[in-house]
């Protein structure tokens, strides 16, 4: 009698594990933490940021200013964990950032103008209302990913890091326009020699150092900036050892038409934003986006920034810096991210942890975003460079979406005419671009394609 195939089988079977994707990956716990504390290096200023200029806006105390930024950084660090760990159909498990989104800056603003002490309730109200409908708007905007071919997702790409570079310059110049150093050699000269070092450690350093080189880095320039006095231990020593955001702390929400429908609008530029990130960062990692990992991005951010108020914090968005410190570093570990969330959350809750990540100079931090961000630009170009520029009329598609999408950039004042609440949408160059980009590639590769046309190239898979 012939012998039964079924053990070869079985044997074959358990021989053969399936591979990790390195998205999936976890690594030792001292190479998890320092790559998740260089995440949030490079994040920190940008949390922070939106309730340094809201709250004297608005009229807080600097304690009350202090207050808001711890719950940035915590309530960054929640959204960040529901990105990359997820759960049901919420996160899109990539290593993904949250933080505070510099959209909602302006129409908070004007929001809370003239409401005296109700300024943040109204705020909070309007950030619930409009995370809830992005939450439930998220499954739509993920049925978008079709339109995102390679000739999209590449000028998206190259417009965020070109995007961003403005940030980078401005704090290698010292952030503050209106401080007499602003623009001053030293400021501009500690920004060149941080990105000196990172580059040559980037150079002669390898393995694991050679991927925390943007760290290295910025401890490295915070350290000659010491002698230099252009960092101190004034911010350590003012701070609380212990800090929880107290729920409401500034009174219930309260719900205001005007107010909900302003948030809603930015809701929509930065979920627009965050398909676009979402993409950009499914290519650099090596797992392309499909519709419902969109689709779970979209409702952790909606979902984020509906949470955000009760803890005292703003609407929540993807920080595409972090996919060029992913890019640059090729550690695609969404754990490691997972890690920076955490340590997001424990300086909300630790004021004086929170205060030593602030005592890197910004010019510092511009020097390594001229990287960081150059990264970004670079992963666009390299995807339009497999985008068929040759077919069709991709090349004006490029082109036009580019020139739009740079307009903020090149005029900040270019739409100064316009009403205050198309603004929040116009003075985003990255919203703009791929809203040009995806409606061009619409009308010369879908409705206006001939018949028997090729059909434009979908997403390719690394």
């Amino acid at each position: 009698m012939a012998q039964s195939p079924t053990p070869s089988f079985r044997k074959d079977a358990v021989a053969i594990p399936e591979e990790k994707h390195p998205v999936d990956e976890t690594l030792p716990p001292l190479k998890m933490f320092t790559s998740g504390l260089q995440h949030v290096a490079a994040m920190y200023a940008g949390v922070v940021a939106p309730p340094m200029i809201v709250g004297p806006a608005l009229g807080l105390s600097a304690r009350d200013t202090a207050f808001l930024m711890g719950a940035s950084l915590f309530t960054a660090g929640l959204a960040t964990l529901l990105q990359t760990l997820g759960f049901w159909r919420i996160g899109a498990r990539l290593p993904f950032v949250n933080g505070v989104s510099f959209a909602g800056v302006t129409p908070m603003i004007a929001i809370g103008k003239g409401e005296g002490e109700d300024a943040l309730p109204v705020v909070f109200g309007a950030i619930i209302v409009a995370g809830l409908l992005g939450f439930l708007a998220a499954p739509y905007f993920g049925k978008l990913v079709r339109f995102f071919p390679p000739v999209v997702t590449g000028t998206v790409i190259t417009l965020i890091g070109v995007s961003l570079l403005p940030v980078a310059f401005n704090w290698s110049q010292g952030g503050n326009r209106t401080a007499t150093d602003y623009g001053s050699m030293k400021n501009i000269g500690l920004a060149a020699l941080t990105l000196l070092i990172v580059l040559l450690l980037r150079k002669f350093l390898r393995g694991f150092l050679q991927q925390i080189a943007i760290l290295l880095g910025l401890v490295a320039g915070t350290l000659i900036a010491v002698p230099l006095g252009m960092t101190g231990l004034e911010a350590i020593r003012g701070a609380d050892p212990i800090g929880f955001p107290t729920p409401f702390h500034f009174g219930a929400p309260q719900f205001q038409v005007a107010a909900i429908v302003s948030m809603c609008i930015v809701m929509l530029v930065c979920m627009t934003e965050s398909t676009a990130d979402i993409l950009a960062l499914g290519r650099i990692v090596g797992r392309p986006a499909d519709e419902r990992t969109i689709e779970g991005g979209l409702r952790a951010d909606a979902l984020g920034s509906a949470l955000s108020p009760l803890f005292n914090g703003f609407m929540c968005s993807a920080f595409a810096q972090n996919i060029g410190l992913v890019a640059m570093t090729k550690v695609r570990s969404r754990f490691v991210v997972a890690s920076g969330g955490g340590i997001l959350i424990l300086l909300g809750l630790c004021p004086v942890a929170a205060s030593v990540i602030a005592l890197v100079p910004l010019p510092v931090l511009g020097g390594a975003g001229i990287v960081l961000f150059g990264s970004v630009a670079a992963s666009g170009i390299q995807t339009l460079a497999g985008a068929a520029m040759e077919k069709g009329e991709n090349a004006l598609i490029v082109a036009a979406s580019v020139g739009v999408g740079l307009i903020p950039i090149a005029a900040p004042d270019f739409y100064h005419a316009f009403p205050e609440d198309l603004l929040v949408v116009l003075d985003s160059g990255i919203s703009t671009g791929c809203v040009v980009a995806i409606l061009l590639n619409l009308a010369f590769n879908h409705l206006g394609a001939k018949k028997g046309a090729q059909a434009p190239e979908p997403v390719p898979a690394h």
